[in-house]
C-alpha cells in the first residue's frame, strides 16, 4: 500500500438527550443519471407522486363512504409499534385526538417551530430537523400534505412524505397516538389541540419500525429525509475560518441546520455545560445575523456584532449564561429589532465566539450541492447508484487491508468538460460524492448499528473490468473522504482534472454486510456506467417500446458477467411494458423506465443474493427465497406452479426467467389489490374481469 494512505475511523455520537424537564417522567448496479438536481420542491415523480395520493385518497374515501374510522395494520396500536427491545415503563392508551381534547386540529395557524415540543422519547435530532423544516414552507408541505384536517373528510387517515435512498415515499398512518395520563407521551405541540406534530413524529417511527428505533442519532438523518439533499458535518473546533459566512448563506439558501455538545462526562455524570446547555442533545439553528454595534473599531470602521439563534427542542427556556434579551437594543432599524425580539420559548441568541466555544458540532442539510462560499448556485447533474457490501464477496473493507480492499464495488465515472467560472489560475471538474448506508436503523431490533463508512477516488483509463488488486498497491488515490465515520452519510467535495476515474466506497473494517446508496453530483457532462448513457437515444422521444427496451437492457445485462442470460425475451420486455405502462399508450416514458429500473436492480441484487452457488442461474429452490424477499408470500402450489413453469430441465432459471416470473407476480398481486376493495383478502369476479385481469 502506498505511503501515507494509512485510513483512521472516526466515531460519532449520536444525540440522545434525556427527555424534557417537566414531561410526564418516563454489488455495483447500473446507475441511473438524472436529469438537473433542482432536488427536493419540484415533483419529478409524476407517476410515483399520483399513486401514493390514489391510495392514500382511495382509503380515506372508502372509510368516508363506510362512516368508518382507518385502523393502520401495518403499525398497530400495541407494544410492538412503541419497541422491540425495552417495555416502555408507563402503561400507555392509545387514543384518538377527539378523545384527548375538544376541537382537535391538524394544524393550527400554520405549522412553525414552536409546536414541536419532546416528550420522553430521546428523538431530540428528528425534532431539531423538523424545527428547521418548519421554517422553509415549500419544504414542509412536501413532507406534510396541508389538505389534512379533523374535519372535512375526516376518517382518522393522515400521511406524510419523506425521501428515502432516490424517491419519495408516501407514508400513511391512523391518528391513534400514544397517551398516559389522556396526555401524548412523546412529541406534542404547544396548543393542546394542535396534533401535526405528533402526528408527523408516528409517521417516521412507522418508517423504521418503531418508536424506539427513534431513540438516538444526528439531525443530519432526519434532514435528509425531508429534502433528499446533501449533508454536511463540521467539527466547530476544526472548521473554516469563514464559518459565520457558510452558515449564513446556508440559511439564506433554505438549508436546514443544527447543533450539539458532544458528551465529555462518563454516562450518568452531569451532563450540562458551564453555561447550562446539556451535551449529547440536539439544538436548531433557527438565524444568524450581522448588526452594527456602538462605538467605532481602530480603523474607524463599525463594530460588526454576529448572532446565532437557537432552539431547544425541549421548548424550555435557555439559562441566562449563554444569552442576552439586549440584543435588540443594537438594532438600528424596524427590521432588526424585530428579528432581534426575545424568542419563543426554548429559543436564544447567542454572539458567535460564545456559539463556538460552546458546541462541537454543525450540520448542515444542503437542498443542493452548491458550494456556501459561491454567490451563485450552480446547477448539478447527478448519478445514483445502489450497491452491496457482501461478506465474503465485495465486503473489503478499507486501504488498511490491501489484500481485500480491491474487491469492493467500484464505480467508473469520466469527467469531459472542465467548470466554468473558476477563481483565477484554476481549473478542473467539481465533484460531490455523497455515500450513504442504507436500512440501518429499520434494522436495530436486530443488532443493527451503523459501519464507519467512506471511500477512495483513484484515476485509472481504458479499462472496462473491475480494478484488481495490484492496482490498488501501486497506485495512490487522488482523492478520498476526510474520514470513514459513522454516520448515515459520508460527503466530500473534490475537484479532479478532467478524465477517467473509479470511485470504490467501503466500510472501514472487511465483512461488514450492508446496502449502499453512492450519488456523485457534477458540474458539466460526464460518462459513467449509467444505463441512461446507452438509452439516451431511445429515450429522446421520451417513449420507449419494448423492442427498444429489449435492446437498452441486453446491452447492459451482456457487462455483467456473473449473472447467467441471453439477454431479454421480448416476452419478458412486454411483461415489463404491461407492468408500468400507467398511461396505456403501450410504451414506457422516462418516469415509468426509471422506476421499472428502479425495480429490475431491487430484483438483480436479491437474484445474486440468493444465487447460493454464485452459478450465475437461479435453482428453484433458491427462488422460494428470493420471491419471499422480493415481497411475496405464496403457499406451496404455488411455488411448485414457478418451478414447472420458469425453471428449465435442470431445475434452473437463468435471470431472464427470473425476472419474467417477478414481473408477473407483482402484476399479479396489483391487480388483485385493486380487486380487493374492502381490504378483507377476499375477491370476486366475474367473466368479464377474469378475462381483463
Amino acid at each position: 500500500m502506498e505511503a501515507g494512505e494509512k485510513v483512521v475511523a472516526q466515531t460519532v455520537v449520536p444525540t440522545e438527550a434525556a427527555p424534557s424537564a417537566g414531561s410526564t417522567n418516563v454489488d455495483p448496479t447500473c446507475a441511473s443519471l438524472g436529469n438537473t438536481y433542482a432536488a427536493i420542491l419540484t415533483r419529478n415523480e409524476a407517476v410515483k407522486d399520483a399513486r401514493r395520493l390514489k391510495n392514500y385518497l382511495e382509503l380515506r374515501d372508502k372509510h368516508v363512504y363506510k362512516k368508518v374510522l382507518f385502523e393502520d395494520p401495518l403499525f398497530p396500536a400495541d407494544n410492538s409499534s412503541l419497541y422491540y427491545s425495552t417495555p416502555f415503563p408507563l402503561e400507555i392508551k392509545w387514543k384518538r385526538p377527539s378523545e384527548i381534547c375538544e376541537n382537535p386540529q391538524f394544524i393550527i395557524g400554520g405549522a412553525n417551530r414552536t409546536d414541536i415540543c419532546q416528550g420522553d422519547l430521546g428523538d431530540c435530532w428528528l425534532l431539531a430537523a423538523i424545527a428547521c423544516l418548519t421554517m422553509n414552507e415549500q419544504l414542509l408541505y412536501r413532507v406534510i400534505p396541508p389538505d389534512q384536517s379533523f374535519t372535512e373528510n375526516y376518517a382518522g387517515i393522515f400521511h406524510f412524505q419523506f425521501w428515502r435512498y432516490g424517491e419519495w415515499v408516501d407514508v400513511i398512518v391512523d391518528d391513534r397516538v400514544p397517551t398516559y395520563n389522556n396526555r401524548l407521551v412523546f412529541t406534542h405541540s404547544g396548543k393542546k389541540n394542535e396534533f401535526w406534530s405528533a402526528l408527523l413524529e408516528k409517521a417516521y417511527a412507522k418508517l423504521h419500525g418503531s418508536y424506539e428505533a427513534l431513540k438516538g442519532g444526528n439531525a443530519l438523518e432526519a434532514m435528509e429525509d425531508f429534502t433528499g439533499g446533501v449533508t454536511e458535518l463540521f467539527e466547530i473546533r476544526e472548521a473554516p475560518k469563514e464559518l459565520f459566512t457558510i452558515m449564513k448563506k446556508a440559511l439564506e439558501r433554505g438549508s436546514l441546520m443544527g447543533c450539539a455538545i458532544d458528551v465529555m462526562v462518563a454516562k450518568g455524570s452531569q451532563s450540562k455545560t458551564s453555561t447550562g446547555l446539556v451535551q449529547g442533545h440536539a439544538y436548531s439553528i433557527t438565524g444568524v445575523e450581522e448588526v452594527r454595534g456602538i462605538g467605532k473599531r481602530k480603523d474607524m470602521r463599525d463594530i460588526r456584532i454576529r448572532l446565532v439563534r437557537i432552539r431547544d427542542p425541549w421548548g424550555v427556556a435557555p439559562p441566562p449564561t449563554c444569552k442576552s434579551n439586549d440584543w435588540k437594543n443594537l438594532a438600528k432599524s424596524p427590521e432588526e429589532t424585530k428579528k432581534l425580539e426575545p424568542a419563543e420559548a426554548g429559543e436564544f441568541w447567542m454572539n458567535f465566539e460564545g456559539f463556538q466555544n460552546t458546541f462541537t458540532k454543525l450540520e448542515i442539510c444542503n437542498l443542493t450541492p452548491d458550494t456556501l462560499q459561491d454567490d451563485t448556485p450552480a446547477n448539478w447533474i447527478v448519478t445514483v447508484n445502489e450497491g452491496r457490501w457482501v461478506k465474503g464477496s465485495s465486503a473489503g473493507g478499507c486501504r488498511n487491508f490491501p489484500e481485500t480492499f480491491w474487491t469492493n464495488p467500484q464505480y467508473r465515472i469520466q469527467l469531459l468538460e472542465e467548470d466554468d467560472d473558476l477563481e483565477d489560475g484554476q481549473h478542473g471538474c467539481t465533484l460531490v460524492i455523497a455515500l450513504m448506508q442504507k436500512g440501518r436503523r429499520q434494522e436495530r431490533h436486530l443488532g443493527a448499528t451503523l459501519h464507519a463508512i467512506g471511500f477512495f477516488v483513484y484515476e485509472m483509463r481504458g479499462s472496462n473490468k473491475p480494478l484488481p488488486k495490484d492496482f490498488f498497491v501501486y497506485n495512490s488515490s487522488v482523492a478520498r473522504s476526510k474520514s470513514y465515520v459513522n454516520l448515515r452519510e459520508v460527503t466530500e467535495r473534490v475537484r479532479l482534472k478532467p478524465g477517467e476515474y473509479v470511485i470504490v466506497p467501503s466500510t472501514f473494517e472487511p465483512h461488514k454486510e450492508c446496502e449502499f446508496l453512492l450519488r456523485i453530483f457534477t458540474e458539466k457532462r460526464s460518462n459513467s456506467d449509467s444505463l441512461f448513457m446507452f438509452s439516451s437515444g431511445f429515450l429522446q422521444d421520451m417513449e420507449i417500446c419494448a423492442s427498444e427496451l429489449r435492446t437498452v437492457l441486453s446491452n447492459v445485462m451482456a457487462k455483467h458477467t456473473d449473472i447467467k442470460t441471453e439477454g431479454f425475451s421480448l416476452e419478458s420486455c412486454r411483461s415489463m411494458i404491461a407492468l408500468m405502462d400507467t398511461d396505456g399508450s403501450g410504451n414506457l416514458n422516462l418516469q415509468e423506465f426509471k422506476h421499472l429500473w428502479r425495480k429490475i436492480k431491487e430484483w438483480r441484487s436479491i437474484f445474486m443474493r440468493f444465487d447460493v452457488d454464485k452459478s450465475g442461474t437461479m435453482k428453484s429452490f433458491e427462488m422460494r427465497n428470493a420471491v419471499e424477499n422480493s415481497g411475496f408470500q405464496l403457499n406451496n402450489e404455488l411455488y411448485n406452479i414457478i418451478a414447472m413453469r420458469y425453471a428449465d430441465a435442470h431445475m434452473e432459471l437463468d435471470f431472464d426467467s427470473y425476472i419474467l416470473c417477478l414481473v408477473r407476480l407483482e402484476g399479479m398481486f396489483r391487480a388483485f389489490r385493486a380487486f380487493d376493495k374492502d381490504g378483507d383478502g377476499v375477491i370476486k369476479l366475474n367473466v368479464l374481469e377474469v378475462k381483463n385481469t
